[in-house]
């Protein structure tokens, strides 16, 4: 068997000039997945724009993009992704109850009509590569055209960046850690994230949410 590459995050000081930028816009300190990045600096460039655009929340606002962000990451089982942005959605005032029911495939009251709508796109994302034409149906009286675009952007930035840390692996940051410590862990993520994707295989692409 060949000997795969090991791919650390690049260490900020060692960063190409071109990227002082952003590494002035993380405070000189870029999470890991940044570090991950900055071995092609180009890309890491080329990325940035988007990056501040999604992570804001576009015209989504922060609180539906990190529905995004969260459901995405619970389909990927993407435990980097995961507990990024359970610190993220805690320091936007979602609760630990909110932030678990994305953990579950049944979107049921506990969500307002808009949020299981934008929760069934991302499932109609991961599993068939558009939203269906029943969500759809549904979502078009929630959100604008823009915010489509930009909930499918928002999705596929964070794939793109699961797929990278799913390949090299990525541990996630320290400081991170520390703060979300006593709310999730990998383990019980894992693990709810194996039964939500076993549940999801038998929901067909019309089994889009009611409004």
């Amino acid at each position: 068997m060949t000997n795969l590459k090991i791919v650390h995050p690049h260490p900020t000081n060692d960063w190409d000039a071109t990227l002082a930028s952003i590494a002035a816009d993380m405070k000189d300190a870029p999470l890991n997945v940044h570090k991950l990045m900055a071995h092609n600096p180009a890309l890491l460039q080329a990325w940035w724009d988007f990056r501040n655009h999604s992570v804001n929340g576009g015209t989504l606002g922060p609180h539906l993009a990190e529905l995004v962000i969260l459901r995405v990451s619970v389909h990927l089982g993407a435990w980097y992704e995961w507990g990024s942005h359970v610190d993220r959605a805690l320091r936007i005032g979602m609760g630990m109850d909110r932030i678990n029911a994305v953990l579950l495939a049944d979107l049921d009251a506990k969500w307002s009509a808009q949020e299981a709508l934008v929760l069934r796109a991302v499932d109609d994302l991961m599993m068939h590569r558009a939203i269906s034409p029943q969500t759809r149906t549904h979502l078009e009286q929630q959100i604008s055209t823009e915010q489509m675009m930009d909930l499918i952007a928002i999705h596929g930035m964070y794939v793109t960046l699961g797929c990278m840390i799913g390949t090299w692996g990525l541990v996630l940051d320290d400081d991170v850690a520390h703060r979300i410590r006593n709310h999730t862990s990998q383990t019980a993520f894992e693990d709810a994230s194996k039964t939500f994707n076993a549940s999801m295989v038998r929901i067909p692409h019309n089994g889009g949410a009611s409004a």
